[in-house]
């Protein structure tokens, strides 16, 4: 049984737009109780592939083949905004045409197998970004599907809930398909990796745990590298022969026509190298100059102990060039701060007046969906920033002109992610507030906006559920909520 194919993809080729594929005659095989990686670039397209596996868009081409019907359950990366209003027991219960007799007791199960502990009846809005991820993949559990199909699950998450999800999947006995950037965690459980590739539009399909497949993939690169190398140095070679003969008569010229036809197949012989995943390019966030004094005061905040509010006492002052790290476990309220104090909403936790602040939300809630992405970038530019250096901005971080006039909720969230980095660049701010700014990002990118936020010259709030994210970056005050 384990052996038995219970996903195939067979020529499929999908596409948004007229003759600009997603996916071009892509095919794989997923077998029964396999862990499956998915891998691929921001915008390649890798959301879009469990939305057909799903059966939730139409491919143009090819056939999607699911084994004896097997049920499938997303839990995908965010949650929906239009669900912000409903309880946890009403999230649960909107996943059944017919609502279970059991339910109550299914909903216990699976928020214990997640490690998630709220109340049913608290509205989905109030939970902590942690809280959602979790509540997202027990919404996947409870549907007890054949293939669940998880979509950066570690976003949001601390240490412990990493830790008790890895534990879960190994465990986990049925189907999984997950998309993450999170190399040490897929690579406790994953045995098998489905790369996208965002320029053939093709999937190639790899056997073996995420590190051993990502070392394979870069042998294989350099292996057609060197290839390519011989047969470049030979067809230069054969070339000049052929330019040689060519001028002479008679036999000359007769073996420069065949040898110029052996150069054509020498060239045809030639491997496409694979491109190398884009990075987007070293940057600076320019910091906001006219700041006199103190930028921020937190006198006061509160935090979440047995599902109550609490109010703890502080002192934290910030100037133009404090660093502030925020931590804590999932649920305690460090985003909650985060949106007290850039929303103005406590005298008691405050930011100054004519302070710029670029806030980086974890849900994305600074970008308007409806907007053009240039016209995103537009708001927020800062004077003297003209079109041409917008594009400029924007093309560094992969957001180039053909997305610029697409709405923002056409991107995907990885691209939304570098989305909101241009706006801080543009923005030029004195105050940066972060709230989980690595999630839904490609690891290649992460060194390099770790690099641009230390360089920073303005003040810095930070949470951040990642260490080696955190360490590159210079703090001279901490507030761990969890020790107040």
């Amino acid at each position: 049984m384990a052996n038995q194919v219970i996903l195939r993809f067979e020529n499929v080729v999908f596409e948004y737009l007229h003759k600009k594929p997603i996916l071009d005659e892509a095919n794989f095989n997923v077998h029964t109780g396999s862990k499956i990686t998915l891998m691929g670039q921001n915008g390649a397209g890798k959301s879009t592939l469990l939305n057909l596996i799903k059966g939730e868009q139409k491919i143009k081409d090819g056939q999607i083949s699911i084994t004896n019907g097997a049920s499938i359950a997303t839990a995908r990366q965010t949650i929906n905004r239009k669900d912000f209003q409903k309880t946890v027991e009403e999230y649960f219960t909107s996943s059944f045409e017919i609502t279970p007799t059991n339910l109550k007791s299914e909903i216990s199960k699976v928020m214990e197998i997640v490690n998630l502990a709220v109340p049913t009846d608290r509205l989905i809005k109030e939970l902590s970004g942690g809280q959602q991820a979790r509540l997202l993949l027990a919404n996947a559990l409870i549907q007890k599907p054949d293939i669940l199909l998880l979509d950066e699950p570690t976003n949001n998450l601390d240490k412990n809930g990493i830790d008790h999800l890895i534990e879960f999947l190994i465990m986990y006995e049925k189907t999984v398909v997950v998309i993450s950037h999170d190399a040490d965690f897929l690579n406790c459980f994953t045995d098998g990796v489905l790369y996208l590739d965002i320029f053939t539009k093709k999937i190639e399909t790899y056997v073996g745990d995420y590190y051993s497949v990502v070392e394979e993939i870069q042998n294989r690169i350099e292996r057609e590298r060197k290839k390519n190398a011989q047969l470049e140095k030979l067809i230069k070679d054969r070339k000049q022969k052929v330019n040689f003969f060519a001028h002479k008569g008679g036999k000359m010229r007769k073996l420069a026509r065949k040898m110029s036809n052996q150069t054509a197949e020498l060239e045809e012989n030639k491997i496409e190298l694979r491109k190398e995943d884009k990075t987007i390019r070293d940057f600076i966030i320019p910091a906001q100059e006219d700041i006199l004094g103190d930028i921020v005061v937190i006198k006061e905040l509160k935090i979440i102990q047995n599902h109550e509010p609490i109010i703890k006492k502080v002192e934290k002052i910030l100037n133009r060039k404090s660093r502030l790290l925020i931590s804590g476990p999932n649920g305690i309220g460090k985003s909650t701060l985060l949106r007290t104090l850039v929303n103005n909403k406590s005298e008691k936790a405050k930011i100054m007046d004519d302070v710029k602040v670029g806030y980086y939300s974890q849900d994305f809630a600074t970008l308007d969906y409806e907007q053009t992405v240039f016209e995103s970038l537009e708001s927020v530019s800062a004077d003297g920033v003209d079109t041409q250096k917008l594009r400029a901005v924007a093309a560094g971080f992969l957001i180039t002109g053909d997305l610029l006039g697409h709405k923002v909720s056409y991107l995907s969230e990885g691209q939304k992610g570098l989305l909101s980095f241009v706006r801080l660049v543009l923005m030029q701010p004195g105050l940066l507030v972060f709230d989980e700014p690595t999630n839904h990002i490609n690891f290649r990118h992460i060194p390099i906006i770790a690099k641009a936020i230390n360089e920073y010259k303005g003040a810095i709030i930070l949470i951040s559920h990642m260490p080696e994210f955190v360490q590159e970056i210079k703090f001279d005050d901490y507030l761990d909520l969890e020790k107040l």
